[in-house]
């Protein structure tokens, strides 16, 4: 958002307005220094359940951030919206991340290190991450992939966004590459693209098993598949673990196809 941070000493009370940034904090071990979250902000579980709620990633409840007085609020170019941001700049200090790729991943989490002179930590994470990306071994041949992230109507991801990386990663090629970032798909659409692959995000929308046959239906050729949405598009400390679910799942393709 071409703004400059001036910190003069380290945050002490930081509100994050992003659930997997939410986590990667409490990962660095800043859980005493964080003052807010939102609804979303749902790992780690039992640590997150007892910070404070701002609202959603989408609808700041300003008076609730203006009573935890933060010295530092960290959120996301895609996640948050535009007027909530500029109106918190207005009064605090805002950081912004912005990702599409693993890269851009890997230099948020050393940027929030560095903001929250966290480093050491930082970097240890990201070697973890680095290193299980390296390890992962993606389709050969890449196959054509549908991803749905909605229903009623039928969304799907795009490109230029961190799942699209993912699925590249995995060596699924998405069929819908070529359209938004988050296109709203028709059956017939869905038809004529003629994926091999289906696989069904259990967020945001929370796709179930029965919503499979649904899509078996539509494409009877295609492998339909539910798959955990947080391990394709949560970019903190969250792709730690994300690489040796990814190869479970392209296993489990490999032996489906």
């Amino acid at each position: 958002m071409g703004k400059q941070l001036s910190l003069p000493k380290p945050p002490q009370r930081i509100i994050s307005l992003v659930p997997s940034q939410t986590e990667l904090l409490f990962d660095l071990g800043l859980a005493h220094r964080i003052a807010g979250i939102t609804k979303f902000c749902i790992h780690p579980k039992e640590q997150a359940k007892q910070k404070p709620i701002i609202g959603g990633t989408k609808n700041f409840h300003f008076d609730k951030i203006d009573e935890l007085q933060p010295d530092l609020i960290i959120g996301n170019k895609e996640e948050n919206y535009k007027e909530g941001i500029e109106q918190l700049q207005q009064k605090y200090t805002v950081w912004m991340s912005d990702i599409y790729t693993l890269d851009d991943a890997l230099e948020m989490l050393q940027q929030v290190g560095k903001l929250t002179d966290t480093e050491g930590k930082a970097a240890e994470l990201e070697q973890g991450i680095k290193s299980g990306f390296e390890q992962l071994q993606p389709m050969q041949p890449s196959i054509k992939t549908a991803y749905f992230i909605w229903r009623k109507p039928y969304m799907a991801v795009g490109s230029h966004n961190i799942i699209d990386h993912m699925l590249q990663r995995c060596g699924f090629s998405n069929i819908f590459a070529d359209l938004a970032r988050y296109p709203e798909i028709t059956p017939e659409q869905l038809q004529q693209a003629n994926p091999q692959l289906i696989l069904l995000s259990s967020e945001p929308y929370p796709f179930k098993e029965k919503h499979i046959q649904e899509f078996r239906e539509l494409c009877p050729q295609a492998l339909v598949k539910m798959v955990d949405g947080e391990m394709f598009s949560w970019y903190g400390s969250r792709l730690l673990h994300a690489p040796a679910y990814l190869q479970q799942v392209i296993q489990e393709v490999q032996e489906s196809l």
